[in-house]
């Protein structure tokens, strides 16, 4: 739901269709004439109209608009084409700044304004720019208008599909008779089928040759209605001018943030967000790079999870797993054990990813203690970050983050995770998977029989800068703990739920772990949720009579949040509905072509993909792979840079991360890496 504010300042609707001739201006007079019998000033506006003059002549005629022409129309084209074709074919520039502040002057104007589209939402405006991006920036709810006949399931899904996915609002679906036909059970059924698809209402049936004024009078209705809900939520001038960013530089600790230099300079404050996209306190509109901190897949404000959460709200909103039970945690469960990895039947739940990790080791110890107690001592890998708190710092390999507590910690055996860049051995995965797994064996063989699991990102270590470990090394690693009797317990925290291509990372090699923790995407960037998930062989181990004190005595008061669970399951929904991990093979291998480019920048030195997961790695010297220093911060002045080019990205040091929402278009991907070339190649030099 947009703020008053905003909703306040764009008083308008957007009508939109599956494609053209379908009858946009028919309903877009309809809806003024009602709105206008309703008694507001009513303006309308035709950005673009191509060929003809006709639908402006009609908007000004059912709204009874007394506004400048030019301001209703900026563009009359000459020629019946997309508006990019016929302006460059009259050799004429569209400004789309011109068009946004004359919108813009319309609502200052008007109590209500009705703009209409030219064509769909993917017609081109201007090169890499399109009519769903306009709707964006204008920052309005829309409708779609359709055809009833065959074929309307398919052109008016991939229109609210799009929609949805770019972040603009489908308030609902007309379907407009353009001309007479006969209603047979293809009409008769269509509606609900959409309906039931894209969760967006069917709010009028338009019919040929007969008087629709009560379908308009509903439709203008649900559109004020709209409006005038941000009258009725007015927030006092306090809160609309609160200086926000004043207060959290005097309040906020922020993590991973060095708050001496946060202190000094002027910093973004998200105030909403939708789709793929982050919006900041000034009306400053960015890509969400990294999906907000790697958690974010169907973008943002997705109206199936909204709403699942609202329905459980009106339920319960918590109630403790300590001794009873909640339904969409068993749902949950249920449903994580059918798309995990082989083997995997238990789920214990918990409230982040580092609460899964603390869990999984605690486990895999308490699992020891009663089968073999000489069994103590984990392996964990150079490199690898598993979260924060106490247990996953141990099992932590980045020393900047961890060295320093060092005195807290248990020890560990470490080992070498594939650096393939930087690896002694040579470059070549075979050479460096090799010498890895030499070295591993060598630890397991060293202290066999004390070993009680190996804990692996599995395919990409994410903070160590995003190195992705050669085909088969994971393969070896489950084929060690077989041989050397130790548990694989796998963090696919940051890896889980299609981040590399696969819903988890193991599935890409078709290993079954043990242990698997997963966390972050579980509710798809909505609430703190995680999940530790064992085998049945490693549960067991914790059952007895209550005598034998085997439980296991481990959880958070918030262990399986129905809120959080609810949130999860539509995700989950989602990916199966929407096919996510299908549509996204097409867009790995695009953004793999994308990547090329950058390996002629001088200062690039790697560039580490899987997926959706992207490392580029920045280097001082190119031929040496000499790093930059620490102090010469490069990665912060690169997503700096990008920030002021609209994409919010995060560094982990020298290395530029990109890891988008999965449902990022290959528009939104083609800006994202534009941006982050420009940025390094600025910035950089």
């Amino acid at each position: 739901m947009k703020s008053f504010s905003q909703r306040q300042k764009n008083k308008a609707i957007f009508i939109t269709a599956t494609d053209t001739e379908v009858g946009k201006t028919y309903v877009a007079c309809g809806i003024a004439t009602a709105l206008k019998t309703k008694g507001y000033k009513v303006g309308v506006m035709k950005p673009m109209a191509s060929g003809s003059s006709e639908d402006v002549r009609l908007l000004i005629k059912a709204s009874g608009t007394k506004d400048n022409r030019e301001l209703i129309n900026p563009y009359l084209l000459k020629y019946p084409l997309a508006p990019a074709v016929a302006a460059r074919l009259e050799e004429r520039q569209i400004s789309i700044q011109k068009i946004l502040t004359y919108y813009k002057k319309l609502c200052q104007k008007n109590d209500f304004v009705v703009v209409e589209g030219i064509g769909g939402l993917l017609v081109p405006i201007k090169r890499d720019y399109l009519v769903s991006d306009m709707i964006q920036d204008m920052n309005i709810p829309a409708i779609v208008v359709a055809r009833p006949n065959l074929g309307t399931i398919n052109h008016t899904l991939l229109t609210v599909k799009h929609a949805q996915g770019s972040g603009i609002e489908i308030l609902g679906v007309v379907f407009n008779e353009a001309k007479k036909i006969k209603r047979g059970i293809c009409e008769r059924t269509n509606p609900k089928a959409i309906k039931d698809e894209c969760s967006v209402p069917i709010i009028g049936w338009c019919r040929h040759g007969v008087s629709n004024k009560k379908v308009f009078e509903k439709i203008a209705s649900k559109v004020s209605n709209y409006t005038l809900y941000a009258k009725e939520h007015k927030p006092s001038r306090r809160e609309r001018y609160m200086p926000y960013e004043e207060l959290d530089k005097k309040y906020v600790w922020h993590p991973f943030t060095q708050m001496q230099d946060w202190r000094r300079g002027k910093q973004l404050i998200i105030k909403e967000a939708k789709g793929c996209h982050l919006k900041d306190t000034e009306g400053k509109q960015y890509l969400d790079g990294v999906s907000s901190l790697w958690v974010n897949i169907h973008g943002h404000r997705r109206r199936e999870i909204d709403d699942a959460i609202k329905k459980q709200m009106e339920k319960v909103s918590h109630s403790t797993l300590l001794g009873l039970g909640n339904i969409p945690s068993i749902k949950l469960a249920k449903e994580l054990i059918e798309v995990a990895p082989k083997g995997l039947e238990r789920v214990f739940y918990s409230d982040d990813g580092s609460t899964a990790v603390e869990a999984g080791l605690k486990i895999a110890f308490g699992y020891w203690q009663k089968k073999n107690p000489s069994k103590k001592l984990f392996v964990a890998f150079e490199n690898a970050y598993h979260g924060d708190t106490v247990g996953s710092v141990s099992v932590g390999g980045i020393d900047l983050f961890h060295k320093k507590f060092g005195q807290l910690l248990f020890k560990t055996l470490k080992a070498d995770y594939p650096y393939c860049y930087r690896c002694r051995q040579g470059s070549k995965f075979p050479r460096c998977n090799f010498a890895c797994l030499k070295k591993l064996e060598g630890i397991l063989r060293s202290h066999q029989g004390r070993v009680c699991g190996i804990i692996i990102e599995p395919l990409v270590q994410g903070a160590a800068g995003m190195l992705v470990s050669p085909a088969g090394f994971l393969k070896r690693v489950k084929q060690f703990c077989i041989k050397y009797d130790c548990l694989l317990i796998t963090d696919e925290v940051a890896t889980g739920f299609g981040r590399t291509g696969k819903m988890f990372a193991c599935q890409h090699e078709a290993v079954n772990p043990d242990i698997m923790l997963v966390a972050k995407s579980i509710t798809a960037g909505y609430l703190p949720l995680a999940a530790t998930l064992t085998t049945n062989k490693v549960y067991s181990a914790f059952l007895g009579d209550y005598t034998d004190k085997l439980t296991f005595f481990h959880g958070h008061t918030y262990t399986g949040n129905p809120l959080g669970c609810a949130a999860a399951l539509a995700n989950l929904e989602l990916f199966k509905k929407e096919k996510t991990l299908e549509k996204l093979q097409p867009k790995i291998k695009f953004l793999s072509q994308q990547l090329k480019r950058f390996k002629n920048l001088e200062h690039v030195g790697d560039i580490r993909q899987k997926g959706f997961m992207v490392g580029i790695e920045l280097v001082k010297d190119k031929k040496t792979k000499r790093p930059y220093l620490w102090e010469e911060k490069i990665g912060i002045k690169v997503i700096m840079h990008a920030r002021n080019l609209g994409a919010i990205l995060r560094p982990l040091g020298n290395v530029i991360v990109l890891m988008p929402p999965l449902v990022a278009s290959k528009t939104d991907l083609k800006k994202l890496l534009d941006i982050t070339y420009e940025s390094i190649k600025k910035q950089t030099g």
